[in-house]
């Protein structure tokens, strides 16, 4: 293999690949892993300069790919994905390293960018337009735009606007022939017209279309019941026979590469909001969330998040390591700004910490709406469990809680020196009326297992993140991973939920898409790989394509790097 590697490198660089190509060891394991609790080590990392390199190694692997039978590509860019979907044991694509431009020309209906931006620089960009792409996740600070689209990436605020695919215009990408196209909705007529080309290209849209005509029923009926999904190939957003559109971004857009490669990116945006409110409620029960829930979602926030009592308690116990993360300036105010809480909390810890934020443009709109909500839920509080509200008409305010809900755990994570993050049940969504039930049932889960773990989330979506510490190094240890995996993911199914909101499927998630969607659609999830990927050169062992005994084999084992 290290031969073929070698003449790789030379024919790469005789078709023109400006771009670095290296196999140093330590880039090498550096590539080897992402934010996933799996470690596949590649052969080579190339990073191309523009599209054109992109297209010569897509037609390099397709031309040799007899030949080499282990040939592949899987892009990459932040390295933040948390389902193990950015490693593989081929040829990592490195789009962050120079294909990170965006285009400074934006407006409310397009804004353009490459795959390899930050979503921080993207963001930084459009916010000096006012002007915002609300699909972010919680790792906005670090993840790029092409990892966003490759996960259909949804965070805090796809309660009010949904996910990554609802944003899309257009999509520049390689496909497995080596040839760049553009992909974007379709009138019938100009299906018709793709479809009768005589390339790969009219193939590829002569076999989706009559993949989904033929099998439309079923297809709309796979469609999850939820509010927000990464899994599979979501196939029911690609035809719809009402308005005669098709379009094939749909299922593009979290496919984690194993479509095509992305080149550049055309989103739509919202404009921004200037001002913000946050009403913060204290739950001692969960016995009447849906209707609690219910009452809130009915009011429109921007944001409805939450965090449990474990991670409260953590946040108290750890307190002093908030210095290091927020410095001096920052760590006393928290500190002053949590004292009315403790007095609060000598009457017990809360079950739930629930964070509702509502925005607007008019600052005394806002607080008129944050005071209505906290009327009507005082009102109801005795109903609903709340023993405690606290309204903070400016979002700064609140920045206590938001705190705590998002650096508890990287907090935690620190302190158990013996233990590393294991994200395999880290993005399960069910509905919000189930959550009183299911919620005890999780939990019952975790302790049986004896899985370190805190439960937050997007309380409107029922979307919940719960990634245990765990020592997987230790054989007993990884033991616990099927079994519990197992029994999570059939009590997600049971509560007609979907095993990742936002994470998508990767090498953690994809055997268990036939659990989930059942043989048929299975084998149309298989079918659509095999359409646009004939040769399965890209990203290979995921999504439909996974094997539990494979991804379990590559269990990172090391974590000292």
């Amino acid at each position: 293999m290290l031969m073929l590697m070698e003449e790789t490198k030379k024919h790469l660089r005789d078709l023109g690949f400006s771009g670095e190509i290296e196999d140093a060891p330590d880039v090498l394991r550096k590539f080897s892993h992402d934010a996933s609790m799996f470690e596949i080590e590649p052969k080579l990392v190339i990073a191309p300069k523009n599209n054109a390199d992109v297209e010569i190694a897509v037609k390099y692997v397709a031309d040799n790919k007899k030949r080499q039978k282990n040939l592949s590509l899987t892009a990459r860019s932040a390295g933040t994905d948390m389902s193990g979907g950015a490693i593989n044991d081929s040829i990592i694509i490195d789009f962050l390293r120079h294909m990170n431009k965006v285009d400074s020309d934006m407006t409310v209906q397009s804004a353009r960018t490459q795959p390899g931006a930050f979503y921080r620089d993207f963001d930084k960009l459009s916010r000096e337009k006012q002007l915002l792409l609300p699909t972010y996740p919680a790792s906005r600070d670090l993840c790029t735009v092409g990892g966003m689209v490759a996960n259909n990436s949804g965070g805090e605020k796809s309660i009010e606007f949904g996910c990554t695919e609802d944003f899309i215009n257009e999509l520049r990408v390689v496909f497995a022939d080596g040839i760049t196209r553009v992909v974007k909705p379709l009138n019938r007529h100009e299906l018709d017209a793709k479809m009768a080309q005589d390339d790969f290209e009219g193939e590829v849209y002569r076999k989706m279309f009559k993949l989904v005509d033929d099998n439309y029923d079923m297809i709309k009926n796979a469609k999850p019941n939820v509010s927000k999904d990464s899994t599979g190939y979501h196939l029911w957003r690609v035809w719809d026979r009402e308005t005669g559109i098709f379009d094939l971004t749909q299922i593009i857009v979290g496919s984690q590469g194993t479509l095509g490669m992305v080149t550049d990116i055309d989103f739509r945006m919202i404009n921004e909001r200037t001002q913000e409110g946050l009403l913060v409620m204290f739950l001692k029960d969960i016995d009447h969330l849906p209707e609690l829930v219910n009452d809130v979602v009915a009011v429109k926030p921007s944001r409805f998040e939450s965090f449990d009592d474990n991670t409260l308690w953590l946040s108290i116990r750890f307190m002093p390591s908030f210095l290091k993360l927020l410095g001096p300036a920052k760590f006393i105010r928290l500190i002053f700004s949590l004292i009315p809480n403790g007095f609060m909390l000598l009457k017990g810890l809360p079950q739930l910490i629930l964070m509702v934020s509502i925005k607007g443009n008019d600052i005394q709109e806002v607080d008129e709406r944050i005071k209505a909500l906290h009327g009507d839920l005082q009102s109801k509080a005795k109903l609903y469990g709340i023993t405690a509200f606290e309204e903070l008409p400016r979002d700064m305010q609140g920045e206590k809680f938001w705190t705590m809900r998002r650096y508890s755990f990287q907090i935690l994570r620190s302190k158990v020196k013996d233990k590393h993050t294991a994200p395999f049940i880290d993005d399960l969504i069910v509905r919000p009326e189930f959550l009183p039930k299911f919620l005890p049932e999780i939990r019952r889960i975790i302790k049986k297992y004896k899985l370190f773990a805190t439960i937050a989330g997007h309380m409107g979506d029922g979307n919940f993140h719960i990634i245990p510490l765990m020592n997987i190094e230790k054989e007993e240890e990884r033991k616990k991973l099927l079994p519990a995996m197992k029994e999570v993911n059939t009590l997600v199914l049971k509560y007609g939920g979907s095993l990742s909101g936002e994470h998508n499927d990767g090498l953690v998630r994809g055997p268990w898409l036939e659990q989930m969607y059942g043989v048929e659609v299975l084998k149309l999830f298989k079918e659509t790989k095999s359409i646009f990927d004939p040769q399965g050169i890209f990203n290979p062992h995921k999504k439909a394509n996974a094997d539990w005994d494979y991804s379990y084999s590559h269990i990172r084992q090391n974590f000292d790097e």
